[in-house]
């Protein structure tokens, strides 16, 4: 069938009305809608908000700790504070209630703050871990190592003018240390990336559960909290 024959009978079956050709593959007459990108989609590096950061963190599988956990366990306080506070991991309690702080260990970080005139709507607080280790275990190296990345971030949102961390996992985890607690607490650092225009003073305490396990301690954590006040202020 010639050329000029093939058109004629295509302009025939307009006429008669045909206009869809069957074929071996269907034929799309719709527009394919966008679909919107995933938190989990956006790089690391380019979150710049809390809310972004914890969507990020739930929706991560690169540690194992979330597959028993209950909860991921963000932050607590105020985002806008200049005292950023960073424990360990949740703990029973902790995990079941979605929140820092929450136990007998958090009982007593309240009354720590009260005594240098602060609050939970004064200070901001996470931990180097948001999944609970089992049994309250201490985490390892590899866990500090995977979750350190959205610590990080935490910190570069915040922007505080001062961290203090509580306890000997913190400290080493955010100093780079391989000092113990008792060696490196009550002493002023510097915590510095290269997204943080100047470094952070940071100081490390004694942990609220290693006080409640021993109390002869809380006579140096006194002096320690001092310092954090005088250091507040000097930076309000």
């Amino acid at each position: 069938m010639s050329i000029s024959s093939k058109l004629t009978y295509l302009s025939f079956l307009k006429q008669s009305g045909i206009s869809v050709f069957l074929k071996n593959d269907p034929t799309n007459h719709y527009k394919k809608l966008s679909v919107k990108k995933e938190i989990f989609d956006i790089k690391l590096s380019e979150i710049e908000s809390l809310e972004h950061l914890k969507q990020y963190i739930e929706q991560s599988d690169n540690c194992s700790l979330k597959k028993n956990a209950k909860n991921t366990v963000f932050s607590d306080g105020n985002p806008e504070s200049k005292i950023m506070l960073i424990g360990e991991a949740p703990g029973a309690e902790e995990d079941k209630q979605g929140k820092p702080f929450v136990g007998l260990a958090g009982k007593l970080l309240d009354k720590m703050l009260t005594s240098i005139n602060l609050d939970r709507n004064s200070v901001y607080i996470t931990n180097v871990l948001p999944w609970r280790p089992p049994n309250n275990r201490t985490p390892d190296s590899e866990e500090i190592l995977e979750c350190l990345p959205f610590l990080q971030k935490h910190i570069e949102i915040i922007k505080p003018k001062i961290i203090v961390l509580l306890g000997s996992t913190a400290a080493k985890a955010i100093l780079s240390s391989t000092k113990g607690i008792m060696k490196i607490r009550g002493q002023w650092f510097e915590y510095n990336n290269l997204n943080l225009i100047k470094p952070i003073k940071t100081i490390a305490i004694f942990h609220p559960a290693f006080l409640l396990r021993s109390p002869l301690h809380k006579k140096e954590t006194w002096k320690d909290l001092q310092e954090i006040q005088k250091k507040y202020y000097e930076e309000k």
